[in-house]
């Protein structure tokens, strides 16, 4: 059996910090409801000390599902973890995630303590969370600016102290896939089989997925991401993108999670009417240009076989349907099935006819609709008939 990922989505806490992405205690039952429903393993509904909105969104989302698993952030201290206990009172399945930079950059200019003293705050704040909840989660905040051998005497403490998750974040996405990698696999080598060594990545440099396949291909067994991607700064590793990477390159990556791909995504497009923005058109998996093709040899191959062009299935990630887009790059297969598709059969010549003025208005324009694909096409059809009539 192919090693079992968990998948811990952070849309609703690390998501929602990033500007145009707040959300609201219903609008977070909301998106949670899809969550469940997509099968995540763990779902962080909220910072409770943060806000009162967040204790409430985690109470609320722990109610209301209360077979999923709700995790809740707290810094590492008492304050922190003591709201974390409160919000999750009524979850059946908690998770207090609590966590401290440990890189000496934020050490010396953040925290102003020594390594001694955040690791005894560590320490103190996992055994504190134990006392109220069984799984705990510790993060080591920018784990890929911190000396290693330091954060390994980190990992060691906090496991000891009872967290059954030691989370490694690259922060401020600063790491690349073989670093990352070699990071990872060190303290789970250091670990053994005492707790699962989690990855949260950022996408500073465009590397977050990149970096967290690499992670649990040398060991991490549990990715933070979130939905298209959505957090601080550049954002989060996309749930959707690790994801379809493992099933679709099972060969490389012979790994599974318990996601139901083809939620991907309505979650995607739920998130997107929630918040102010959604993915870019050309991101993976479920920006709008995905499974749309516009260059002409595409469209050609596309339609010979699907898969000339399409690694994945669109149903698997819950798109209808594959679009062929017609514009200036197109060619005459995909224009005459566009033709066909809207009730105008047409012959060679007069298929020439309609490409030649559809290429000219097309110069022109960002792309045609299909009524006026339809339009050039009647247009041509007509004058056809009228040369065949006055020849007979």
């Amino acid at each position: 059996m192919p090693d079992r990922v968990y998948i811990f989505d952070t849309t609703l806490r690390d998501g929602e910090q990033s500007p145009g992405c707040s959300m609201t205690v219903p609008e977070k039952v909301r998106m949670a409801a899809k969550l469940v429903d997509l099968g995540v393993d763990i779902l962080e509904a909220g910072f409770p000390i943060a806000s009162e909105g967040d204790s409430e969104a985690v109470d609320a989302v722990s109610r209301e599902y209360p077979w999923a698993h709700v995790a809740a952030l707290a810094r590492a201290n008492r304050l922190d973890v003591m709201a974390a206990v409160k919000s999750l009172r009524n979850a059946r399945r908690p998770r207090i995630h609590t966590f401290i930079a440990t890189s000496d950059i934020h050490l010396k200019y953040k925290l102003k303590k020594s390594r001694q003293q955040v690791l005894d705050d560590a320490v103190a704040a996992v055994s504190l969370a134990r006392e109220y909840c069984e799984d705990v989660e510790f993060s080591a905040e920018d784990a890929t600016r911190t000396d290693l051998d330091y954060l390994e005497e980190v990992c060691k403490a906090v496991v000891a102290a009872g967290a059954r998750t030691v989370n490694l974040p690259d922060t401020v996405g600063f790491s690349v896939p073989d670093e990352y990698g070699a990071l990872i696999g060190r303290m789970v080598k250091a670990l053994g089989d005492s707790a699962v060594v989690s990855v949260h990545c950022h996408d500073d440099l465009g590397l977050a997925v990149a970096n967290s396949l690499a992670a649990v291909q040398n060991g991490a067994r549990q990715v933070e991401c979130t939905i298209n991607g959505i957090g601080e700064r550049a954002g989060n590793a996309a749930l959707e993108e690790v994801v379809m990477a493992i099933n679709t390159r099972r060969d490389r990556l012979p790994f599974e999670t318990r996601i139901v791909t083809e939620h991907l995504f309505p979650a995607s497009q739920l998130l997107t009417s929630i918040i102010t923005f959604g993915p870019q058109p050309n991101k993976a998996i479920v920006g709008e240009n995905a499974f749309a093709h516009e260059a002409g040899i595409h469209q050609d191959g596309f339609l010979k076989e699907r898969t000339t062009y399409e690694i994945m299935e669109p149903r698997s990630v819950g798109v209808p349907e594959s679009k062929l887009v017609l514009g200036k790059h197109s060619g005459r297969h995909a224009l005459a099935k566009r033709c066909e598709d809207l009730g105008f059969p047409l012959t060679r010549e007069q298929l020439d006819a309609v490409y030649h003025r559809f290429t000219a208005l097309a110069d022109r324009k960002k792309g045609l609709r299909n009524e006026e694909i339809a339009a050039i096409a009647r247009e041509v059809l007509t004058e056809s008939k009228s040369t065949v009539g006055a020849t007979d």
